[in-house]
């Protein structure tokens, strides 16, 4: 019984050495599970990211138009009678209402 020999042993002797190895085996089967199959993989982890990026956009763009919607109101309260001539084009009698406006874009430049 000594002399037994593995029927399997030739194919075992074709795969390299490495792919012998348990514990290579076992952390490339970690490392698959945990970039592929993993509740939290990098797939998923990536989506994350960018909608995190994209929030925080949004953050910044709505807070910026909140401080312009406050800056409206301010002005509101200040200038009643300005704000309804410039936004609802409202006139005394007799009287011609000419709005100008500038662009801001060049200015920013």
């Amino acid at each position: 019984m000594a002399n037994q020999k593995n029927p399997f042993q030739p194919l075992l002797d074709k795969i390299p050495v490495p792919f012998r190895n348990r514990y290579f085996v076992a952390l490339v089967l970690f490392v698959a599970w945990m970039v592929f199959f993993d509740k939290h993989d990098m797939l998923t982890q990536w989506r994350l990211q960018n909608s995190v990026e994209k929030l925080e956009e949004d953050k910044v763009y709505y807070s910026k138009k909140i401080k312009e919607a406050q800056q409206e109101r301010l002005d509101l309260d200040v200038n009643k009678e300005k704000f309804a001539r410039e936004k609802y084009y409202m006139q005394k009698q007799n009287e011609d209402v000419f709005i100008i406006v500038k662009d801001e874009d060049k200015e920013e430049e």
